[in-house]
């Protein structure tokens, strides 16, 4: 039997079918609906946070946030998805690499600050929060604060993850986070933007709809990025069971730490950080070792993904970065995401951890 490496969080059918029952009454699919509404104050109270706009996908999320933002050039990480680059050349926006911290694997924010000295017109940094470890967030509040710049998270991975009691989502001045089916909390496909100001969420709520406010005025320019009732309705039935996924992440996390440490390194996870057991990442002492790994784990059906990889730079030929990309280069070549989701079991972990030895001995 294969040992999936992720399996979507299933909604309650029941729960499910008198949501899609309301909303056939209503006839009301889309368009800030009852459910839209519902999610929306109900993801407020469960993150502590304010100003969150549901969206579409994550990727149209930090499309419209850097809109709302009026970002044009940003310092960003080569150790990301490739929707975080992807998202500013949709919007052409330009963008600079700096490298990675080797440890936590996130943007470096000593690389940043010279990335930005040496880029005069970036105006902003965008950082990813990786695999949900949070960003060195009181040195990147203070980079852009002294010199006047904006701060956007990609926070696609830190569905409930706090630093020091206080939402991941609720640091710079927008968090992007996703609710795609492979994340912790899903709506099958959508997102959330978390703005640091209500002024930037009045405007994205409008960008959202084509530009349009409740009375059907246009103030700008536009495009459709709305989450309709029926995902809606998918999320407030995973909401329901969010507590119980987080802490069986958590679980098989610490699993996975108590058998596979020290035979691979983990990133340094946030000293002050709860985390969500989003991702399950490994790092090799070479590219060599993930090769043997790969093709035992393959051999019996273990599921696994090389994530992040390649370093995102290597697929923007024209984007010069101004520093060397050493850290990014090398982890991306090392780094193996296992098994991990709400249908893990421990048994499952062990079996992974167990064909990691052997592959190692």
């Amino acid at each position: 039997m294969m040992i999936k490496l992720n399996l979507p969080l299933k909604p309650d059918t029941d729960k499910l079918f008198e949501y899609l029952n309301g909303i056939n009454d209503r006839q009301w699919y889309t368009n800030f609906g009852p459910l839209h509404q519902e999610l929306t104050y109900a993801l407020e109270q469960q993150l502590q946070v304010e100003n969150l706009l549901l969206v579409t996908n994550a990727t149209l999320g930090l499309q419209i946030a850097a809109a709302v933002l009026g970002l044009k050039h940003v310092i960003t990480t080569p150790f990301s998805f490739v929707a975080t680059t992807a998202a500013m050349a949709w919007r052409n926006v330009g963008f600079t690499f700096a490298d990675i911290d080797s440890q936590t694997l996130n943007l470096d924010p000593e690389k940043a600050a010279a990335a930005l000295h040496q880029v005069p017109e970036a105006d902003a940094v965008l950082a990813t929060h990786v695999y949900g470890n949070p960003c060195d967030l009181e040195s990147f509040a203070e980079l852009t604060a002294s010199q006047g710049k904006k701060l956007l998270y990609d926070a696609a991975h830190g569905f409930g993850v706090t630093v020091k009691g206080k939402s991941l989502l609720s640091f710079g001045d927008a968090s992007v986070v996703s609710f795609h089916a492979t994340k912790v909390f899903s709506t099958i496909e959508g997102g959330a933007i978390i703005f640091k100001r209500k002024s930037d969420y009045d405007r994205a709520k409008r960008m959202i709809s084509f530009g349009m406010d409740a009375n059907g005025e246009i103030h700008d320019l536009g495009i459709n990025a709305k989450m309709g009732e029926y995902h809606a309705a998918v999320g407030l039935c995973n909401l329901s069971q969010i507590e119980t996924v987080l802490e069986h992440r958590r679980e098989c996390f610490a699993h996975y730490q108590k058998l596979l440490v020290p035979r691979v390194k983990l990133p340094l996870w946030h000293p002050d950080a709860i985390l969500n057991g989003a991702y399950m990442p490994v790092i090799f002492e070479s590219s060599e070792d993930r090769i043997k790994c790969e093709k035992v784990l393959t051999s019996r059906n273990i599921g696994h993904r090389r994530y992040f990889s390649p370093s995102l730079d290597t697929l923007y030929p024209s984007v010069h970065s101004r520093n060397r990309l050493d850290n990014s280069h090398r982890i991306a070549s090392r780094v193996l995401c296992l098994p991990m989701h709400a249908y893990l079991t421990q048994s499952d972990v062990s079996q992974v951890c167990h064909s990691i030895t052997e592959a190692l001995p």
